[in-house]
């Protein structure tokens, strides 16, 4: 059920679940990945550590499956543009994306009855 103020979803339920299940687990592996990474950097920059540049290439294209898959739920529950930015912007910062995902999915499975 949506609820009267939102918009009607583009997807049926099942789809929506879906890309519900793969927002949230590219969420954690985003933020997980973004934790490794400032762990490198601290290495890098404070102890003249340059073996974990490695992170930073994983990390980096964790992220950008992170974005399409949230990109992918936005438009399947109509997010507003703002919101989709702000949600893509998350997981840019240690611990936030994880956070968001939290809150973004009590929301959606309210929103949506799954």
């Amino acid at each position: 059920m949506t609820a009267p103020d939102s918009p009607a979803p583009t997807a049926p339920v099942e789809t929506i679940r879906k890309a519900l299940t793969g927002y949230r687990v590219m969420a954690w592996a985003t933020g997980i990945w973004l934790i490794a990474l400032c762990y490198e950097m601290v290495m890098k920059y404070a102890f003249n550590d340059d073996s974990l540049g490695w992170i930073a290439i994983v990390h980096g294209w964790v992220y950008f499956v992170y974005l399409l898959f949230t990109a992918n739920l936005a438009v399947k529950v109509r997010w507003p543009i703002g919101k989709t930015v702000g949600v893509l912007l998350a997981g840019t910062i240690p611990l936030v994306g994880i956070i968001v995902e939290h809150f973004q999915t009590q929301s959606i499975r309210e929103q949506f009855g799954l």
